[in-house]
């Protein structure tokens, strides 16, 4: 059993992750003024490649072909697809708007587990929370945002980006089960990421001036997000999943709504409506209520394995 002070850890080192990526919308919509999407994907994730080389450079060798595909298709999913759609959204709609759509993505991915990771059955009450958290996003959609109403593309593009999430989740969950070192594997998904991005570069506008790196704002908001967003936060995330299971440290995702919103208020000065917090308050309810008697993820087999706790909670790939 862990003590409490490395359970009490485990919960700052969650909540610390999820209030940097709940702030990412800000410093990505910041960043838009002077770089494109993928210009800042791509400089993001050689920023968070380099940080994770530097801290453990040992290289990673999988066992099969099969091994690599799994880390190939996760960069391709959680770096590359999912980055890229979420920050093109950010050039469509609010950054608040964004930041709540894209929580949609555990409906997605327990749906997916069901199909693919033999799941339990999914329970009445994950379908009733869904409803309500679309209820939501519908509000969210309609709270007199000018450019919402005259293109919902932006909103489309972040409902894909939770889809692709959730495609990467299911991927994670496999390769987290190999054994491999936490920073070893993120770093190699990082790369794959990188990879698949660079015919993206040469179809579209990538700029190399690197006087924009001269303007300090611009400079610390890549240097927040390729360190504290990219590399610092997929690494912690998989710590406190070790320490905490991953049931309880998925609960602070819940939380990445009302940080992006309050955040979008704060430093953009975007108008949040009433009706969209009320929207915001119904995502969260959605959730929680989906999730509150029953594990989408956990198999039957694995509920009734009496080992099922420590092997969820001591994930093999924070193995050293």
């Amino acid at each position: 059993m862990k003590n409490k002070s490395t359970t009490i850890a485990g919960h700052l080192s969650a909540f610390v992750t999820i209030v940097i990526w709940g702030t990412t919308f800000i410093s990505t919509k910041i960043l838009l003024e002077n770089f494109t999407p993928h210009e800042i994907l791509f400089f993001r994730f050689i920023i968070g490649y380099a940080a994770l080389l530097l801290i453990y450079h040992q290289p990673l060798k999988t066992r099969s072909f099969h091994e690599e595909r799994l880390f190939i298709a996760a960069g391709l999913c959680g770096v590359t697809l999912y980055f890229l759609l979420e920050n093109i959204a950010l050039t469509y709609t609010l950054a608040s708007n964004v930041g709540i759509i894209v929580t949609i993505a555990p409906f997605f991915t327990a749906l997916l587990a069901h199909f693919l990771l033999k799941g339990e059955r999914l329970q009445p009450q994950f379908f009733m929370g869904f409803i309500i958290a679309v209820l939501g996003i519908l509000l969210i959609g309609f709270n007199g945002s000018f450019v919402l109403k005259l293109n919902p593309l932006g909103d489309i593009l972040a409902l894909l980006a939770s889809v692709v999430w959730a495609v990467y989740s299911i991927l994670m969950r496999k390769i987290s089960q190999l054994g491999y070192h936490t920073i070893a594997t993120t770093r190699r998904v990082f790369f794959y990421g990188l990879l698949f991005l660079l015919p993206a570069l040469y179809f579209l506008k990538f700029n190399l001036d690197f006087e924009r790196f001269t303007i300090v704002p611009d400079a610390l908001n890549l240097l927040y997000l390729g360190l504290g967003a990219s590399a610092l936060c997929f690494v912690s995330w998989n710590w406190s999943i070790g320490i905490l299971g991953a049931v309880k440290t998925s609960l602070y995702i819940y939380v990445v709504p009302i940080i992006t919103i309050a955040a979008s208020s704060l430093i953009l000065r975007e108008n949040i409506t009433r009706v969209a917090l009320i929207g915001a308050f119904l995502i969260l309810l959605g959730l929680f209520i989906s999730e509150k008697k029953s594990n989408p993820i956990l198999g039957k087999e694995d509920i009734c394995n009496k080992e099922t706790p420590k092997k969820i909670e001591g994930f093999p790939i924070l193995k050293k």
